[in-house]
């Protein structure tokens, strides 16, 4: 199966400089940062930036058919709206085994994978929901991230941005699988990455782990039903923060009444 791409910057480090706004992640009162502003925002500083990437026509033929071919293999990415969600027990930042259902125990879940350390797009989607973690505690919820990079590169992460969730590594992609978001990329997308971008999937993932999640997001109950989902085959695409507070009050408004 084949990843939607397009042309994105691997310098994770501009993403911060590229987002306006901040918000404080401690202040429940504050504003409810928007995935969109920030993505835009960056859009609009990268065009003017005089180390974009020159890619070659070919090339470019290359990701945009590799999106295509995504698109039309999996129209209908990841869990819906009421299913269980699968259970997991995964390695964190630090080495530390995390189970689903234990989370589950403290209250609701909001589930969402990305791609790794290397994409800027999830970059400013973790620094939206990191923005967002004291509205989620409002409503008992925390995060939890996961990703097929390795352990490693999260601590490097939590290091450096200071993520108060937990971001766990899916090393055998078997909860990609099981919530129906993984894929493999095809060789000639893999040489693009590597010759445009010098990113070898393989330094983040392990060897031989050229693979993926589409990116997802999922609101759970204590249950471990799934109560709002978002998943899209195009990368650049998240769920809204606001989105994810809607569904967790909905679930806060269904144990009142």
């Amino acid at each position: 199966m084949r990843p939607r791409i397009g042309r994105y910057w691997l310098i994770a480090g501009l993403v911060a400089m590229m987002v306006t706004g901040d918000v404080c992640a401690d202040d429940p009162d504050a504003a409810i940062p928007s995935y969109q502003d920030a993505r835009a925002n960056f859009e609009t500083e990268r065009k003017g930036a005089p180390s974009a990437p020159q890619i070659s026509a070919a090339d470019r033929s290359v990701m945009q058919r590799a999106g295509a071919d995504l698109a039309r293999q999996m129209p209908n990415p990841g869990l819906r709206v009421g299913e269980t969600a699968p259970e997991f027990s995964l390695p964190n930042a630090f080495g530390e085994t995390v189970t689903l259902s234990n989370q589950l125990r403290q209250g609701p879940v909001v589930l969402t994978f990305y791609r790794g350390a290397w994409c800027p797009y999830c970059n400013l989607q973790m620094k939206t929901l990191h923005q967002s973690v004291a509205q989620f505690e409002r409503y008992g919820a925390q995060v939890i991230a996961i990703t097929p990079q390795k352990p490693d590169k999260s601590a490097a992460q939590v290091k450096k941005d200071a993520y108060p969730f937990e971001i766990l590594s899916d090393l055998d992609s078997a909860v990609m699988q099981a919530y129906r978001l993984y894929f493999e990329l095809p060789p000639d997308l893999i040489d693009v990455y590597k010759r445009n971008f010098k990113l070898d999937l393989t330094e983040f993932n392990g060897p031989g782990r050229n693979v993926l999640p589409v990116p997802g997001t999922f609101v759970l109950d204590r249950q471990g039903i799934v109560r709002a989902a978002f998943a899209t085959t195009d990368y650049k695409e998240r769920m809204e923060p606001a989105a994810i507070i809607a569904a967790l009050a909905e679930l806060r408004d269904e144990r009142a009444r």
